[in-house]
């Protein structure tokens, strides 16, 4: 465990960053390839979509060829998409690229996530979930970094860079001992689907996957028509990512110590006020702040998520690298509908509309998950 633990945290950092570096990027791309707010959510969107596709099959190559399988696989097409990416020249193989990277995302994180589950004792294991989303926030930290850095040194040094860590990463990984493999029927998922603890850990996965998918294409091109540079657009996302790696170790040890619902409450009411707030505020003053706390509230939802998770499917007899690949699935999907029906209807509509409905999505899964502790 003591390996393990920075291990995935390293391949987690990775693959956020990867997911992350887009956002100071968007006002470029929208200007280089003359793109809608519609078609840049679809590019956001592509990685979500990328991950919804390998959520299954990674949990599957997890479960049956363990997890460290499943997590070297993950790393090669990672490897193989990012210098797609590198040497991108137009929007469609951008697209495919990005596509291609969630699909190797979603095989590290099933892999890695079920590792660190089935090597954790049960009392400590929000902790170790809190410290891997802290560290996947951490990545995202650096992600508007390496965005910000590909804008001056060029997409293509930035992304092979990228590569280059996917297999040194993979070399670690090979000295590491392999995890049991979990070999089950696939149709127990459908049983743990029965499971409330199960199907609510899932929908709190989905929901700041929704409203983060809304922020992340809103937010950077509100700043850009402010007067916001790509670094300065990055410097504003690596401190929201900032304060949001400091607390989700501390959220998940109050999942261990109180029980994972009243953190997940906390953090739905203060996502709901902050939607408020984003669709509310037109001034740059308000705007910077309010992404900042965003980072808080959206973020803490997810180590309450992961350890209802990871205890729903030790109860249920479900294997740990099914159930984060199910996990995958549910957080590609909120992000995949995020940016592309925040984009769209900001489109169709203006800035505050996306950001209503995400306030209304919090304040209804408030009031769900209340009336579910009463009863």
């Amino acid at each position: 465990m003591r390996r393990l633990l920075p291990f995935v945290c390293a391949v987690i950092i990775a693959d956020t960053t990867l997911y992350a570096a887009l956002t100071p990027l968007l006002p470029h791309f929208e200007r280089s390839y003359h793109l809608s707010k519609g078609s840049l959510g679809a590019l956001v969107a592509a990685y979500g979509l990328g991950v919804l596709a390998g959520a299954v099959p990674g949990g599957v190559v997890a479960a049956r060829r363990g997890a460290r399988g499943a997590v070297l696989a993950g790393l090669v097409l990672v490897t193989v998409a990012s210098v797609a990416v590198a040497f991108s020249g137009s929007y469609w193989p951008l697209l495919l690229s990005r596509l291609a990277q969630g699909f190797g995302s979603s095989l590290t994180w099933a892999g890695g996530l079920a590792w660190l589950a089935l090597a954790s004792p049960a009392e400590r294991r929000g902790r170790a979930m809190g410290t891997a989303m802290g560290a996947a926030v951490f990545g995202a930290l650096l992600g508007p970094v390496l965005g910000a850095a590909a804008s001056v040194v060029g997409v293509r040094a930035a992304f092979l860079a990228v590569a280059l860590l996917q297999v040194a990463l993979g070399a670690v990984a090979l000295g590491l001992d392999p995890s049991p493999a979990e070999r089950q029927p696939f149709s127990l998922v459908f049983g743990a689907l029965r499971n409330h603890s199960f199907l609510t850990g899932l929908w709190l996965m989905t929901v700041p996957a929704l409203l983060f998918g809304t922020l992340n294409v809103l937010g950077p091109l509100a700043l850009d028509d402010r007067g916001f540079g790509a670094v300065a657009i990055g410097a504003v996302w690596v401190s929201s990512a900032a304060v949001e790696s400091a607390i989700n170790p501390w959220i998940g040890r109050v999942s261990d110590r109180h029980g994972t619902r009243l953190p997940a409450r906390i953090a739905l009411g203060a996502s709901a006020l902050v939607s408020l707030g984003l669709a509310a505020t037109g001034s740059t003053w308000a705007l910077v702040p309010l992404v900042l706390v965003a980072a808080v509230a959206f973020g803490g939802l997810y180590a309450p998520a992961l350890t209802m998770l990871s205890h729903a499917a030790e109860h249920v007899g479900l294997a740990q690298g099914v159930s984060f690949g199910v996990m995958n699935a549910a957080w590609a999907i909120g992000n995949a509908i995020g940016p592309a029906a925040g984009g769209g209807l900001a489109d169709l509509t203006r800035d505050a509309v996306p950001y209503l409905a995400g306030a209304g999505i919090c304040t209804f899964s408030l009031a769900a998950t209340s009336r579910s502790r009463r009863a």
